[in-house]
């Protein structure tokens, strides 16, 4: 976003969605998850990036700051859970047990144990401190999203795409009461402060408030256009705020269950958000790629230098030629650039894709199984890898599964491709 004199108010760094962020507790620093394979720690208020953790085999979608955020736990669709220590950015365990993809993950209040929630229906509770898996939660319906702790870290909640939240014992796993009323999937889960009531966010647009003693449902919030990612509370549970699919992040007062204001800027699905202790911030993170961070008492979005400006987006690219290459090729631009340099993307630049070895770009972390293909890219290598699709064509590698039936839109993206991804003549 360009704001007056040049100030920049917003986090760039990844090359992809930011599908997860966290807070020290000290308000000083921040961590963000993204698609594009990594986690950064950026400094608040210089609003720059720290240091970035790679290690991740796919897209990371969850992450907590803990231990006076000399600790990170994050989780990613490569279905682990990875330790990290923060100060000297290295990767300390790799938890694996998920059957699938981890979509969320939390930590207890003490440090001592980490939860998460994978698409194979499960929520798995792992011991930090010895590295080694707990407990298995089984009987959400459906793929799990999201998992909160308690305040004092006795239960856990876990909210499902099957639209209920599951209440557990996390002594000895027992199910000690299911929420239902959400008509779709549940995307994110939270605690209040009391321990007494939970807040949980849906693709059917609301946010809902429950009574964790009866499970009766105390409110539910309407102000949405479309499903509902991210939720984040403020610490002394006065407020939430809520982000989807129509770009919008809105502050609720929990006391009153109303609607505070809706905050504007992001030109795409927002999918994290996360209050500083005090309250006075919050930070958002979605599709655009950016993580923004807002006055909660005024919506205003801050810059680094306390510049304070209404937000209106980022400049909008030139739109890509009108011809059928080029729109085909918008679904492969989300992974990756046609840059020499590559960007930061899930997946490496396709500059000089023609006649170039599969697994060759320096620096980009290849899969094992396009690393030792023995695979040349050209008209015909292409033309039959979305053909067959990649599940088929290279199995074992991280590109997703797409294919293009039809001969006409093959041979019009491969024409795109041979003119974007050409090196430039000296």
């Amino acid at each position: 976003m360009a704001l007056a004199g040049g100030v920049r108010a917003e986090l760039v760094g990844h090359g992809g969605f930011v599908k997860g962020l966290a807070i020290s507790a000290d308000g000083r620093l921040a961590a963000s998850a993204g698609f594009d394979y990594r986690l950064i720690l950026w400094d608040i208020a210089e609003q720059r990036e720290i240091r970035a953790f790679e290690g991740h085999e796919a897209e990371v979608n969850a992450v907590v700051l803990f231990a006076r955020a000399t600790r990170m736990v994050s989780a990613s669709d490569d279905g682990t859970v990875r330790l990290w220590d923060v100060d000297r950015g290295t990767l300390l365990h790799t938890f694996t047990g998920h059957r699938g993809k981890v979509a969320g993950v939390a930590v207890s209040p003490d440090g001592r144990l980490a939860a998460s929630a994978g698409w194979d229906r499960t929520v798995h509770l792992w011991d930090l401190k010895a590295r080694v898996p707990v407990r298995v939660f089984e009987g959400q319906g459906d793929n799990v999203n999201a998992v909160a702790f308690s305040p004092d870290g006795t239960r856990l909640l876990s909210g499902g795409y099957d639209g209920t939240a599951i209440l557990w014992r996390v002594a000895d796993g027992t199910r000690l009461l299911t929420l239902k009323g959400h008509d779709f999937g549940i995307t994110s889960v939270a605690f209040l402060p009391d321990g007494r009531r939970a807040v949980t966010a849906s693709a059917d647009k609301t946010v809902r408030v429950w009574d964790l003693e009866s499970g009766a449902e105390l409110a539910s919030l309407v102000g949405h256009e479309k499903p509902i990612f991210g939720l984040a509370l403020s610490r002394d549970g006065r407020l939430a705020a809520s982000g989807g699919a129509d770009a919008t992040v809105i502050l609720w007062d929990l006391g009153t269950y109303t609607f505070v204001r809706a905050l504007y800027g992001h030109t795409a699905p927002v999918w994290a958000l996360a209050f500083t202790p005090d309250g006075r911030r919050l930070l958002s993170a979605g599709s655009d790629e950016v993580v923004r961070v807002w006055d909660v008492a005024t919506g205003e979005e801050i810059a680094a230098d306390g510049a304070r400006r209404l937000a209106t987006g980022p400049p909008v690219p030139e739109a890509a030629p009108d011809e059928p290459g080029a729109r085909l090729f918008r679904k492969c631009a989300v992974c990756h650039t046609v840059a020499a340099d590559g960007g930061r993307r899930a997946g490496p630049t396709l500059y000089g894709l023609f006649g170039r070895r599969a697994g060759s770009v320096p620096g980009y972390p290849y899969s094992r199984a396009l690393r030792e293909a023995n695979l040349v890219w050209n008209e015909k290598t292409i033309d039959a890898l979305f053909a067959q699709g990649p599940h088929a064509y290279t199995p074992g590698s991280k590109m997703p599964l797409q294919r293009m039936p039809k001969a006409e839109d093959r041979s019009e993206l491969i024409a795109y491709l041979k003119r974007v991804t050409a090196p430039a003549r000296e």
